[in-house]
């Protein structure tokens, strides 16, 4: 007889694919993951995000599938085992810009895995959509994420200065992003020619 892990991990569906990764829509079942992976202390200092309850982290997956310029994923390994969630928000596809939201698992960080997850996301908004910029932005000293965004070619552009309080402190934030001729010029294999 199979856990429900072991069930929910068969009902996930790749519908995308980097060279170490896939994705799969996020689905409101995967609410326990994403309140795990978010109530992680370094996670949580990370994204600057307070930790919420199951059910508001639930609540918050309904409203965003309700959401018609945004498109949220999990990320699995190619065995399917979930890692991480990663998204494409804020999508205005008259002015061509949108947002890149990802955050790993604990575990899973520091293997390139960010990096393979942001290369197929990028390949997914300007392979398929209209699009012209994606930009992302995370706290100055969130040196894992920077890392990642870099390697995948995003262009730190600036820094808010003092954009948000966590924990008792203001924040800088990097804003980075690349744009379509810049992706165009990345030589690597695209998401289709795996």
């Amino acid at each position: 007889m199979q856990d429900e892990d072991d069930v929910s991990m068969a009902e996930r569906v790749p519908c995308w694919r980097g060279q170490r990764t896939t994705f799969a829509p996020l689905d409101v079942d995967d609410a326990e993951l994403i309140h795990e992976w978010r109530s992680e202390p370094v996670t949580a200092h990370e994204l600057g995000v307070w930790p919420r309850s199951l059910s508001a982290v639930r609540e918050r997956i309904e409203r965003d599938q309700e959401d018609e310029d945004r498109d949220d994923f999990v990320v699995l390994l190619p065995d399917g085992t979930p890692i991480g969630h990663i998204a494409l928000i804020d999508q205005d596809m008259a002015d061509g810009t949108a947002e890149v939201m990802i955050m790993l698992a604990p575990q899973w960080r520091g293997q390139g895995l960010g990096t393979d997850a942001l290369d197929a996301l990028l390949d997914l908004a300007f392979g398929e959509l209209p699009l012209q910029r994606i930009e992302a932005s995370t706290h100055t000293d969130n040196t894992a994420c920077l890392t990642a965004l870099a390697s995948a070619g995003f262009v730190h552009e600036g820094t808010r200065r003092s954009a948000c309080l966590h924990r008792g402190s203001r924040k800088d934030l990097a804003v980075l992003a690349v744009l379509r001729s810049e992706w165009e010029a990345l030589d690597r294999p695209r998401a289709w020619d795996l």
